[in-house]
């Protein structure tokens, strides 16, 4: 039997896929509970036109985000923090200050996409990398000045 699937089942598929499954399996387990419903013709159009909105939708954030980060590559960041005697940082610079930072410069990243490999806690410039998803990332430079 043909069923098109309402929600992800473990062994079985995908949400929104149209899949061949026994009688048995179909009536007792899955349209019991909901699942999935039985495939006909236009179900069928109108799962593959929802799968075929969904990618074109998740290509279409992959070119924002690769445009943005193509603008992101190379940018240098101030931050102006307090420093106690022979240079040393009260506190550190995390990934919420450059973040802020960023967003003063107009572009829009999220504090969990900034990672940063150490604690900066000293006066300088350094490489920060920006990974925006899998695959689409940006360095950018990050100095820290006396406030």
């Amino acid at each position: 039997m043909k069923v098109i699937l309402k929600a992800d089942v473990k062994g079985s598929g995908k949400k929104g896929d149209v899949i061949e499954v026994s009688d048995g399996y179909a009536k007792n387990f899955l349209l019991k509970k909901g699942l999935a419903e039985v495939a006909t013709a236009s179900g069928i159009n109108e799962a593959q036109q929802k799968k075929t909105a969904e990618a074109f939708h998740k290509a279409e954030n992959v070119k924002a985000l690769q445009a943005l980060a193509a603008s992101l590559k190379g940018t240098e960041i101030r931050i102006a923090i307090k420093v106690g005697e022979n240079g040393k940082l009260f506190g550190s610079v995390t990934s919420a200050q450059i973040s802020a930072a960023l967003a003063e410069q107009g572009f829009d990243v999220d504090k969990k996409k900034i990672l940063l490999k150490d604690a900066v806690k000293t006066l300088g410039s350094f490489p920060v990398d920006v990974r925006l998803m899998e695959g689409v990332s940006a360095k950018i430079t990050v100095t820290v000045v006396p406030a």
